[in-house]
């Protein structure tokens, strides 16, 4: 059935490569031919394996407000109504709506309504769901974060999970939660491998792709080495296949520093990585570093606008908002949602996450490097900055706090035309021409309340 699916395409779908790192500089991608930084604010992962949520819809949206990111979840876990307190989770399909890769067996029981399911089938369904879901992402040019796994947080999700021995026919996964994710178990194990095997095969075709091995490990029991041998499995699956796809490993919740990155691992997922101090500390590893997951944090746009801008100013490549606006009936991101949701999102904050997908792309970004150093005054008091730096030739600058400011950066003697952007509402809200002798040019900002982008570049200097 495998190769029938993939015999009824071509194996690239489309004339690019999957997305890569880019090879002038593996801190960025290459997506289609250009430089890349994903930047986004989508649904609760639930797209794919929540039958009743319309993802045509949502993907529309998300191209609207020029989002080029979604991550998805498998189906292997979900959640249940109310879970952390979200109104609407789309992760927690009503009764009877769980897609996810195995098939239904003709034994009634699953926890969340309807059969159990056969581990030793798959679902065909799932699987023409998820390949459109693919390609409609695909025509809009956004990327696909596949997550394989997900730890359980408590029973209450693995009382859901096909995996767990109540939900399937196969007599397999009588096991306490935190064993799930280990190598304890060598028939759950084989269930895992061959899922991972399946969707491998199945999404082979598509360039706007890459593999998260599993959300969140650091809780839940998972452990490095099971981390290691799905990253085998992705990679060994892929051998015979015409292209390779980018694989992520969540690292942690703020900040690590990694010393044991596996060799199939391109991607460092970060949760909540703020300040930005874990894209420093993982300087020397050459490869991507994401602030994969916020959205716990209050319903302020601010917190999470500032949150983006600090993290991709210092070198970031990928930024992930959770957006609670988008549930089953509103997947156009316009549920308004209760005060006590645990986060944010809305049409406001995805068009904020444009003008920062703008900004970032208005630079040479892949010869630019994170160097804050070169703002040697100004900043205000309590404030914050971040630069992206090609010396001498570019600068983008993020300052956090209150102004008008006096900012001063240290740059060569040269003509330089300078903007002040709102990162609120995308207006040059001052510009200068300037000519500098060498040394610490003082730039005079418009008045800000929370935070404002300064592009300084060098006149006849852009690339």
């Amino acid at each position: 059935m495998v190769l029938a699916s993939l015999l009824s395409f071509p194996l690239m779908a489309v004339d690019w490569p999957p997305i890569s790192l880019h090879p002038d500089n593996p801190k960025y991608l290459l997506f289609r031919g250009e430089p890349t930084v994903l930047i986004t604010s989508g649904e609760h992962y639930g797209a794919v394996l929540n039958r009743d949520f319309d993802y045509v819809r949502y993907l529309e949206a998300l191209a609207r407000s020029g989002m080029d990111l979604t991550r998805t979840f498998s189906g292997a876990y979900c959640e249940h109504p109310g879970a952390f307190n979200i109104a609407r989770n789309t992760l927690a399909p009503a009764e009877g709506s769980l897609l996810c890769p195995w098939a239904r067996s003709d034994e009634p029981g699953y926890a969340n309504g309807g059969a159990k399911f056969d581990l030793t089938r798959y679902d065909e369904a799932y699987f023409e769901r998820l390949r459109d879901f693919m390609r409609e992402a695909g025509k809009r040019g956004i990327v696909v974060e596949f997550v394989l796994f997900c730890p359980f947080y408590g029973d209450e999700q693995w009382d859901l999970s096909p995996m767990n021995v109540a939900n399937n026919v196969n007599g397999i996964g009588g096991i306490p939660r935190e064993e799930v994710y280990t190598l304890l178990h060598e028939d759950l194990l084989r269930v895992q491998q061959a899922m991972v095997r399946r969707i491998v095969a199945e999404l082979a075709p598509f360039d706007n792709l890459y593999y998260e091995i599993c959300n969140e490990p650091y809780f839940g029991g998972v452990t490095l080495e099971w981390q290691h041998r799905i990253a085998e499995t992705i990679a060994d699956a892929e051998k015979a296949l015409p292209a390779r796809h980018l694989i992520a490993r969540n690292v942690a919740n703020g900040r690590e520093k990694v010393g044991n990155l596996h060799p199939a691992v391109s991607i460092l997922n970060f949760h909540y990585a703020h300040p930005p101090d874990t894209v420093a500390m993982n300087a020397h590893l050459p490869v991507v570093i994401a602030d994969d997951e916020t959205g716990f944090n209050g319903t302020s746009d601010e917190a999470y606008r500032t949150e983006a801008w600090d993290f991709i100013l210092a070198g970031g490549a990928i930024f992930d908002n959770l957006d609670y606006s988008f549930t089953v009936g509103h997947e156009d991101g316009t549920f308004e949602y209760p005060d006590t949701q645990p986060g944010g999102g809305s049409t406001s904050f995805r068009r904020q996450m444009q003008i920062l997908s703008d900004f970032v792309g208005g630079f040479g970004f892949i010869h630019m490097k994170p160097d804050a150093s070169v703002v040697v005054g100004g900043v205000p008091e309590g404030g914050s900055v971040q630069a992206l730096v090609e010396e001498g030739r570019a600068y983008a600058v993020y300052v956090q706090g209150r102004g008008p400011t006096t900012l001063l950066v240290e740059m060569p003697e040269g003509t330089y035309r300078a903007e002040w952007v709102n990162p609120v509402t995308g207006e040059v809200d001052k510009r200068a021409g300037i000519e500098h002798a060498g040394g610490p040019c003082a730039l005079e900002s418009p008045a800000f309340d929370a935070d404002c982008a300064l592009r300084l570049m060098r006149v006849g200097g852009e690339r």
